[in-house]
């Protein structure tokens, strides 16, 4: 534990009142942030994509239920993945709370992944997760939605991820995608997101980061491990390896911290 000053109520107080204009100004531009995410335009998808799950069979959308609004959350679970990522496993462990109240507010929730629908569910069943879970193996769904990379991504070591050409780094990769569907029956994309992007609906971490200690790590998201795996706290890799410790997410968001630009 850091050591921190010791001062009187009054002047906490001060303090406190200090760093409240600063969170204010951020709670505002998160709002007009939102809004001109609301605002982008739309792309009409033209692709039928089909999914296997619980439900058997389903196109696009189909996966809306009877809601207009439609979230995908892009879960790293490829077909020869032995279990789902640490670290979408960490994000996902926050999506069945949320959809208590988000499929009565219009929004259906769906995790996607390129698993087999078989593997899919025995780690759903393992985790005791409620959210609809599909598999969109078989379907270009993952790689239009630039979250899936091919063999020939890798031989050149090139990718297309997070709207920009970079180094390839892992077959699958995590992001979220939300798409509209019209009375008429029409389906839009509205928004994607990937990266850090996704670090918004990572409730944990907002909890944490009200504490004294924060997230308390010596590497981004280091400490994460699968929730029923925190008493043994064996190394393991996103396929389930029993090798030293290797999630993508988390060396994505170490590489992401280390280039970011100093403080202005």
């Amino acid at each position: 534990m850091p050591m921190h000053q010791i001062v009187s109520r009054e002047d906490w107080l001060a303090a406190r009142k200090a760093h409240l204009v600063h969170e204010k100004a951020v709670t505002r531009e998160l709002d007009r942030l939102a809004a001109e995410r609301r605002a982008l335009p739309w792309v009409r998808v033209e692709q039928d994509y089909v999914f296997e799950g619980a439900s058997g069979r389903q196109g696009l959308a189909e996966l809306f239920g009877g809601n207009s609004q439609l979230f995908i959350y892009h879960f790293m679970f490829g077909p020869d993945w032995q279990q789902g990522c640490p670290s979408c496993s960490f994000l996902a462990d926050h999506i069945d709370g949320a959809n208590l109240h988000l499929k009565h507010h219009d929004v259906s929730v769906v995790v996607s992944s390129r698993a087999p629908w078989a593997k899919i569910a025995a780690f759903k069943q393992r985790m005791g997760w409620d959210f609809t879970w599909v598999s969109s193996y078989g379907s270009d769904f993952n790689f239009d939605y630039q979250v899936s990379f091919t063999d020939e991504d890798k031989a050149q070591n090139r990718a297309y991820y997070n709207f920009t050409t970079g180094d390839y780094l892992f077959d699958e990769m995590p992001g979220v995608s939300v798409f509209c569907k019209d009375v008429s029956g029409l389906v839009y994309h509205t928004y994607s997101a990937y990266a850090r992007g996704g670090d918004i609906l990572l409730g944990a971490h907002h909890f944490l980061d009200m504490t004294p200690k924060g997230r308390n790590e010596d590497r981004t998201m280091d400490w994460v491990r699968h929730h029923d795996r925190y008493e043994a706290m064996l190394p393991q890799d996103c396929c389930g390896g029993d090798g030293e410790a290797r999630d993508p997410v988390t060396e994505m968001r170490r590489s992401e911290m280390q280039h970011q630009d100093p403080p202005r």
